[in-house]
């Protein structure tokens, strides 16, 4: 067999796959995007717990859950959720960098079983720093047929285009 990409140095000249390069002009405010549905194992659930290392009886314990919980069912954990949640719908912009989350509230619960998707709503920017906007876009996680479980704000800075955006020019 022939390797098609035999020199490591003409790699970079390759375009990254899922990367974008959107600069602060080119939010627009009110855009959404909505991600592909997808079910929640037990296997990827119990791999989160031990990852970091989260073995609360509702999330672990099927025994306890089932006898003494409250839903009478498995959660899975709200770290978990939001991690998969924003993963959905997350954009690979070489030009924007995490600022935090604001207004992070767990809804409703999801279990075991459960299949979720995403909708990211631009909300808002506002010139910050010399060099970076910040942009704040909300995450809305639902589950099944579409019963909100999580919603946050994501803050991010984003590199201008123009250095004239910053001075209001």
């Amino acid at each position: 067999m022939k390797n098609p990409n035999p020199d490591p140095n003409s790699h970079k000249d390759i375009k990254i796959w899922n990367a974008e390069n959107w600069f602060y002009e080119d939010i627009q405010v009110g855009t959404r995007i909505r991600s592909i549905r997808r079910t929640i194992s037990e296997g990827e659930s119990m791999q989160f717990n031990a990852l970091v290392q989260d073995m609360h009886p509702y999330v672990a314990d099927e025994i306890f859950a089932k006898n003494d919980g409250v839903f009478e069912k498995r959660l899975v954990a709200g770290a978990f959720v939001f991690s998969v949640g924003l993963g959905l719908v997350a954009t690979n912009c070489v030009n924007a960098f995490s600022y935090g989350y604001d207004k992070l509230r767990f809804i409703k619960p999801v279990f075991i079983g459960d299949t979720i998707y995403s909708i990211k709503t631009d909300l808002f920017k506002t010139p910050k720093y010399k060099d970076m906007g910040l942009y704040t876009a909300s995450y809305e996680v639902f589950k099944n047929d579409g019963e909100l479980v999580l919603y946050c704000e994501h803050l991010q800075t984003v590199r201008y285009k123009n250095q004239n955006t910053y001075l209001g020019k």
